[in-house]
């Protein structure tokens, strides 16, 4: 709701909508996935009233473990950094002379007036923020002011430039590999390759000279994938040479017909392929798939023979092999190239988080606080509101947010009751000085 006029504002629309693609395509790294699960944990501990100080004294101090252990923030999570100082936390205008336009603090009252103290620091909207982590259970200890909403899409292409995605090389390669997950990198012929990245043989200045994945594969041109090359086609992993032929200037990609003769590159020839990174491929052309402006994306040999000095590769008897051609990695992102070659809606879930059944007083509690809305939207009548809020001071006393729903319904509908609610929050106040402010503006709301 905080976020609904400011929405409006077209530079601040465009950065949400560049933040989200670009983020899509952020590649996380393993330790993410449990950071992000010790995380949930501790909060729903937190919020769960039967918690000891033990159990979250556990979990706070296996958070902090995991964040010591992370000392490299991988894309997602710099992403994640630069939306929550940002689109949840941000403040606009002068270090001196600011305004919130975070939705987070927007929808806190206590954080949107501890925001305003010096007890706060403010700091300038840069792309350092983007290696600043935060923990979302306590109140922000500094928060990040940008001069407009235009300085924001400046951060965010500064660290775009700092991704996989717009890197290309070596980097693209180990990112996907330490992110255990689905991931897709784009050669300079924009063949792109989707799956799981599992090896890689290095070549000189930061470039690959050969790739694997295992398991289902699909490739794919331009976000569409290649007829005949889903992952029904190669179920098993897909690997490939990159870079140029030895002692040939010309990239095979810059190849036309008749270059291609010439080098024996052609359908029913046998040829060895000798490339700079030192990888080999020798066999039977088959054919080759080309684009509609007729560069070769792909070529297919049979009886060939992989390898890398001393190693196999691929061996002839493991069938056809498709090369696919380019002279090096452009691009690396998360997720596939095409998003219909991989069933993404069935997950596995590797992490299980155990939330505490449900006890005889929280289900009560819960029931108050429907039973509120039903009061503010006129369901019950002044004897039912009656016993509900007798019920409310003298089980749960100490819930203030509770009380609060049921001052508002009371006050709404001009109950006698309100009075008497008045007066207990009032002496919950004075009893509890942390959370006295946070009543005080309840009530006033």
């Amino acid at each position: 709701a905080g976020h609904a006029p400011i929405i409006a504002n077209p530079e601040y629309s465009e950065f949400l909508r560049r933040l989200g693609q670009i983020g899509c395509k952020a590649i996380s790294s393993t330790i993410d996935d449990e950071l992000y699960e010790a995380v949930k944990s501790l909060t729903l501990l937190k919020e769960n009233e039967e918690a000891t100080a033990k159990d979250i004294a556990s979990a706070e101090k296996k958070v902090v473990q995991l964040q010591e252990a992370n000392q490299t923030i991988s894309e997602m999570n710099a992403i994640r950094n630069l939306h929550w100082w940002s689109v949840e936390y941000g403040l606009i205008g002068q270090l001196d002379q600011y305004r919130i336009y975070g939705a987070g603090l927007l929808s806190s009252i206590g954080e949107s007036k501890w925001c305003m103290s010096e007890k706060v620091k403010k700091i300038p909207y840069t792309i350092h923020c983007a290696q600043q982590n935060f923990d979302y259970t306590k109140p922000q200890p500094q928060l990040f002011v940008t001069p407009d909403f235009a300085h924001l899409s400046l951060v965010l292409e500064e660290f775009a430039n700092t991704m996989a995605i717009r890197c290309g090389g070596k980097i693209d390669i180990e990112r996907l590999i330490n992110s255990d997950k689905l991931g897709t990198i784009e050669l300079s012929t924009g063949v792109q390759i989707s799956g799981h990245f599992s090896d890689f043989i290095s070549a000189v200045n930061n470039q690959v000279a050969y790739f694997s994945t295992c398991g289902p594969t699909a490739l794919a041109y331009r976000e569409k994938e290649l007829i005949g090359h889903g992952t029904l086609n190669h179920p098993d992993g897909f690997g490939s040479p990159v870079g140029k032929l030895k002692g040939i200037n010309l990239a095979i990609e810059d190849m036309s017909p008749r270059d291609l003769e010439a080098y024996n590159i052609y359908e029913g020839k046998k040829v060895k392929l000798e490339f700079v990174g030192g990888v080999t491929v020798e066999g039977d052309v088959i054919t080759g798939i080309r684009n509609l402006q007729g560069k070769i994306l792909l070529i297919r040999f049979k009886d060939c023979l992989v390898q890398f000095q001393d190693k196999i590769l691929f061996r002839p008897d493991q069938g056809v092999f498709d090369m696919a051609v380019g002279k090096e990695i452009i691009s690396g992102f998360a997720g596939p190239a095409d998003l219909n070659s991989f069933d993404l809606i069935t997950h596995e879930v590797k992490y299980e988080t155990k939330i505490s059944n449900e006890n005889k007083a929280q289900k009560r509690k819960n029931n108050l606080y429907e039973l509120s809305s039903k009061a503010r939207e006129g369901h019950l009548d002044k004897r039912q509101m009656d016993s509900a809020v007798d019920q409310a001071i003298s089980e749960f006393p100490e819930t203030w947010l509770l009380l609060l729903q049921w001052h508002e319904a009371c006050a709404l509908k001009g109950h006698k009751a309100l009075n008497r609610l008045e007066a207990h929050l009032r002496d919950l106040m004075r009893k509890r000085q942390d959370i006295s402010h946070l009543i005080k503006e309840g009530m006033m709301l």
